[in-house]
């Protein structure tokens, strides 16, 4: 009567397929009919009324472990013998986005050569999806996350088709060795359905690094030696040279070879271990400065090497060597910069000079308005007369008697001089303290850089009728 020839795979148990109906032209017994189907099937026939049936699922299906049914349905009378008929019905069961995508392999392994060019293919990941039409279309995606502060897609990216995977970047093995990625696959199924896998990306060495020296250390002003006493014996160890490379593998595994040396016969360097050792006795024909060049180099393809210069004095006595090496030291003052330093040097020192004289003149000026500031010349003493007079009606030479005042100080042009006449002869009248203060007077002339702010008051009495 119907039936519906495609069914969904998630379709619950009991949904019906088909409804039959079942004619049987007989009576009696021989009209009875059942149906029936094939054993082993996901499917039932039930019956809903006389001679009415359905086509039902008895069990979840899978479409992705059988993509179609012919379902075969038997109609059986009662009748003997009885009799039947058979119909069959092809129903195909569509599909649900139910399985995600998996890889091919749990976990992916990928070794790439460090100095490579951007967009270098690194491998490719491949991912299946049992489900079918979109819901079995994949695409690749990179997890998001970071690797030394940057983003890993600054590292490597996918093509979302294909998942090919690129490099973005020339990797450096001496600084990054390995490192992990999460990849997504996603179907296009609503909603989509995903899985992730790890992508191991491993760092392939290449010899881009040269072996480095760590002892002796190389300065361009050292002139170090290592002693040898003349009484050493066979297999002295001198010193040892010590270097490293940052490569690994064979590229690191480094050998020591004596490339010069001004008696070979004398030295020899450990091609494994880089020890330097005497092969012979010390004789006095031995040069004092020895002077070995060894050649530090790695194994790997093509290989690299460091040369190191090493100082050897064969000696007893340190002024021995230093006679011996004071050549050395002199060579190694010698630098690209002299110019520049000596034409600095020469600056500095005119600069420097400049300054000086500079300072020394300003200072001359500065002491010359100082001592003229302070200076006061001894001026004589220039008398004052004043114009009151009085007559003492004496008689003589000079028939009148001048009376005069003097008013003197040491550092002042102003002074005032009084003269008396007091008879016909010559007295010369001392004030009482005038002894002092003409002490106090010779005392300030002597020192005439000092300040004298004491003024002296001087009164001069003379009378001199005959000659004034």
């Amino acid at each position: 009567m119907s039936f519906s020839s495609t069914v969904s795979e998630d379709a619950a148990p009991g949904t019906v397929i088909a409804m039959i109906n079942v004619q049987d032209l007989d009576s009696g017994d021989n009209s009875k009919v059942t149906c029936s189907i094939d054993l082993n099937s996901p499917f039932r026939i039930i019956s809903s009324l006389t001679n009415y049936y359905n086509l039902v699922t008895d069990s979840e299906l899978d479409r992705e472990h059988t993509a179609e049914y012919n379902i075969s349905i038997t109609a059986l009378d009662a009748g003997n013998p009885p009799l039947s008929s058979k119909v069959s019905l092809n129903l195909k069961i569509s599909d649900v986005n139910d399985h995600a995508p998996q890889f091919l392999q749990e976990s992916y392994n990928a070794l790439i050569t460090e100095n490579n060019p951007p967009s270098t293919t690194i491998l490719t990941v491949k991912a299946e999806d049992m489900d079918s039409g979109p819901n079995a279309r994949v695409s690749y995606f990179l997890i998001d996350g970071e690797l030394n502060g940057a983003p890993l897609t600054s590292y490597i990216s996918i093509n979302a088709q294909s998942g090919v995977i690129y490099a973005e970047k020339s990797f450096d093995y001496e600084q990054l060795k390995s490192f992990k990625i999460q990849v997504k696959a996603q179907d296009g199924g609503s909603p989509p359905l995903s899985s992730n896998v790890t992508l191991n990306i491993l760092i392939q060495d290449q010899n881009d690094n040269a072996p480095q020296v760590l002892y002796p250390v190389q300065t361009g002003a050292s002139a170090l030696a290592e002693i040898v006493p003349r009484a050493a014996d066979v297999g002295y160890l001198v010193t040892k040279v010590v270097a490293v490379d940052v490569d690994s593998g064979q590229n690191a595994w480094l050998s020591y070879k004596l490339q010069k040396a001004p008696d070979r016969a004398l030295f020899e360097v450990g091609l494994q271990n880089g020890e330097i050792r005497t092969v012979r006795q010390v004789t006095d024909k031995d040069a004092v400065k020895q002077k070995l060049t060894v050649v530090v180099e790695d194994n790997g393809q093509p290989s690299r090497s460091a040369v190191v210069s090493i100082n050897v004095a064969v000696a007893d006595s340190f002024p021995e060597v230093l006679s011996e090496f004071s050549d050395f030291t002199h060579e190694k003052q010698h630098d690209e910069n002299l110019t520049f330093y000596l034409v600095l040097a020469l600056a500095a020192v005119s600069f420097l000079f400049i300054t000086c004289v500079v300072v020394i003149i300003s200072v001359k000026i500065y002491r010359w308005r100082q001592s003229r500031f302070l200076y006061q010349p001894n001026l004589p003493v220039i008398p004052y007369y004043p114009p009151h007079y009085a007559d003492t009606g004496v008689t003589g030479t000079l028939p009148h008697g001048y009376n005069y005042e003097v008013c003197m100080t040491t550092d002042s042009r102003k002074s005032d001089c009084k003269f008396s006449t007091l008879g016909a002869q010559s007295v010369l009248v001392v004030e009482p303290g005038f002894s002092e203060t003409m002490q106090r007077a010779v005392c300030d002339d002597k020192r005439l850089e000092s300040e004298c702010s004491t003024l002296v008051r001087k009164k001069f009495f003379i009378r001199d009728q005959n000659h004034l």
